[in-house]
């Protein structure tokens, strides 16, 4: 008699809600709450994690904690470290094609495009982490019997508002900001966050010290106010704000503290294109030092 062929039980699928990613951990959020993520097709993709006021200020005591530490570092150093993240990039390359594509539609060979150019431009700033001062910084001519040196320092802690654009512009925002030396707290898309967070767990996986970048997931127009007016917060980049009454709330809450500001751009972002030095020198401070000369 023939063997009757048994069908394997159908397989339930593990859905999967990320945590947040604060000073090298995974903790969820304080709130407990989560919201879904879709794909580009509106279907659900995953559980985000919805962070409150209380992360933020988490986020930056840890982006705090850590810039003694990585401000400190050589510039070699930095820029091996940030080498050894493009190098984990490199292996996970299916992975996070299959997330820019989730996320944002169109053919996969267009996302691995995408995501082979994120790895180039954090491979390109990790590549400045040793040149920039040279570049930025300067002998000044002076009226006297002085050395007079003007050397390049990052700013602190930078809060940067993440693009849509889920892997190329993340990088594009994120690897300028550190190289230099400063630590991020970084709010992911709101509604695309997957890869970004899977970029969480390469940063957490490399040689990247905890806290120097921490990511938060949830709605930009909740936690964008408190990281603006944070008083330890000393830099915003606004690139991801896209909503025009958002951005002048968040300016106005930066200039109580003093905090440099990068605007929203006025026109749509060509991430492929050439990014020039301009993010590196964006948060990056000029100490300028005298000497007498033959003391």
């Amino acid at each position: 008699m023939p063997t009757e062929q048994k069908t394997a039980p159908a397989r339930l699928a593990v859905r999967k809600t990320y945590k947040l990613f604060v000073g090298g951990k995974f903790p969820r959020s304080e709130s407990g709450r989560s919201y879904p993520v879709q794909g580009a097709d509106g279907e659900f993709v995953a559980n985000a994690a919805l962070a409150s006021r209380k992360d933020v200020r988490d986020a930056v005591v840890a982006a705090r904690k850590a810039f003694g530490g990585w401000s400190g570092a050589t510039a070699y150093n930095r820029g091996q470290i940030l080498y050894r993240i493009a190098e984990m990039l490199e292996g996970r390359r299916d992975q996070f094609a299959d997330e820019v594509r989730t996320a944002r539609g169109g053919t996969r060979s267009a996302a691995r495009a995408d995501v082979d150019a994120a790895i180039d431009r954090w491979v390109w700033y990790a590549g400045w982490s040793d040149k920039i001062a040279q570049v930025r910084g300067n002998a000044n001519p002076v009226a006297g019997p002085y050395f007079n040196l003007s050397a390049p320092e990052p700013t602190g802690v930078v809060g940067v508002v993440a693009p849509a654009e889920p892997l190329l512009g993340l990088v594009s925002v994120l690897a300028p900001a550190i190289v230099t030396g400063n630590t991020v707290v970084l709010l992911a898309s709101e509604t695309r966050p997957l890869p970004a967070i899977t970029l969480a767990e390469v940063l957490a996986t490399s040689d990247l010290p905890g806290g120097v970048v921490n990511l938060l997931t949830g709605r930009v127009a909740e936690t964008a106010p408190w990281l603006a007016g944070h008083a330890d917060v000393n830099a915003l980049d606004l690139t991801g704000v896209d909503d025009p009454e958002l951005a002048v709330e968040l300016e106005r809450s930066a200039a109580d503290t003093l905090k440099r500001v990068l605007r929203p751009p006025l026109a749509d972002v060509d991430w492929k294109a050439e990014p020039g030095t301009e993010r590196l020198t964006t948060f990056l401070e000029t100490k300028t030092v005298w000497h007498p000369k033959g003391a």
